[in-house]
């Protein structure tokens, strides 16, 4: 019971480290991304309509649902 208990931490060390490893990536790629100026447009767009012009998610949940 104990070997299995150990290798079942094994694997979630490793697991874990594994994880650490596909952030660091991750960041690392969305560091060397630059948007297009399409979706610098597109995000400024966005961010100009104000928030009560916006549907709520809750309210979108409940449409969908309707359906």
């Amino acid at each position: 019971m104990e070997n299995i208990n150990q290798e079942i931490l094994n694997k979630i060390n490793q697991i874990q480290i594994d994880i650490e490893i596909l952030k660091e990536r991750i960041n690392k790629d969305f560091e060397e991304i630059e948007l297009t100026d399409w979706a610098k447009n597109e995000l400024a767009e966005a961010r100009a309509i104000p928030d009560s012009e916006c549907v709520s998610h809750e309210k979108v949940k409940e449409i969908l649902l309707k359906k």
